[in-house]
């Protein structure tokens, strides 16, 4: 069996009945359950629909999404998260690029590594480099006032860990903001690249070796193994190229605001919805969130 999910952003609810029963019929669905009035519902299926992504692309036109899975083992006990523009709003590489005096130049390598266009490795070690002697003590300024939070990523959180799971934050970013997003948000764990320091100044360099696209998978592989579980216990949650290998392993991968041709390789795609979307998905239903 399959379920079918269909959400939309929590702060403009436009999921209707009428276009939930339109396509449950269409695909001679089960009842569907709304998990939340207006922001998200689901129905079974026996199948997964010959014409998903034809549906799936006239719901974009509504701001809604749509994701079609397996009915088992939805509930997952591992979340792993990547954190730059998933977690939080911005790139942390690029906020402190920019106190350095080099945003442009180098917000433009980073949406081109995050779309797979630019070896990430390579493109992080030319980004550091233009970073050396900025003062240490811009990081924690720059947390202050230059990162935001992902709406939602409180309460999915806050719910998962409720519910038993283990929540990993793993970044292709810094140490030094996701020890700080860790703990603000819950997370059991955090690993990213550190930026290596002399002085109270930035070097330009970053310590090897680098946390890419491998690592994010090996996260997975070795934390799933260490508590007794399956990446098919996992659901991951990511927006760049680094993090496809891991989206593309875990049980549930989901592509959240992700570059199109991130987004074009995943199943699980959501445009419009927060980080609550990732419980939706698990079937969790508005009144089961944990504060």
């Amino acid at each position: 069996m399959f379920i079918a999910t269909l959400l939309t952003n929590p702060d403009t609810p436009v999921l209707d009945r009428a276009t939930v029963e339109s396509l449950r019929n269409a695909w001679g669905g089960g009842d569907a359950v709304w998990l939340d009035p207006g922001v998200a519902a689901e129905f079974p299926l026996e199948s997964v629909p010959a014409n998903l992504w034809e549906a799936w692309a006239g719901l974009q036109s509504l701001r809604i999404d749509l994701a079609v899975q397996p009915s088992l083992n939805r509930k997952k006990r591992l979340l792993i998260a990547d954190m730059d523009s998933t977690m939080i709003r911005q790139e942390c590489i690029d906020e402190l690029a920019d106190e350095a005096g080099v945003g442009a130049y180098v917000a433009g390598i980073t949406a081109r590594a995050m779309n797979g266009e630019l070896d990430f490795e390579a493109a992080l070690r030319e980004r550091v480099a233009l970073l050396r002697d900025l003062p240490a003590a811009t990081i924690p300024r720059v947390i202050r006032d230059r990162i935001t939070l992902m709406p939602g990523g409180t309460a999915l959180l806050a719910t998962m860990r409720a519910n038993g799971a283990y929540a990993a934050l793993v970044s292709g970013g810094f140490t030094a903001f996701t020890a700080s997003i860790a703990q603000t948000l819950g997370f059991d764990e955090n690993r990213a690249n550190t930026l290596l320091v002399e002085n109270g100044k930035l070097t330009g360099h970053v310590a090897d070796p680098i946390l890419g696209k491998q690592a994010k998978l090996d996260a997975l592989i070795e934390i799933t193994a260490r508590l007794n579980l399956t990446p098919e216990d996992a659901i991951a949650v990511g927006d760049g190229a680094n993090d496809l290998a891991m989206l593309n392993r875990a049980g549930a991968g989901v592509a959240l605001h992700a570059k199109p041709v991130v987004a074009a390789q995943c199943d699980l795609r959501v445009n419009h919805g927060d980080l609550t979307a990732l419980l939706y998905l698990q079937g969790y239903t508005r009144e089961e969130f944990a504060a």
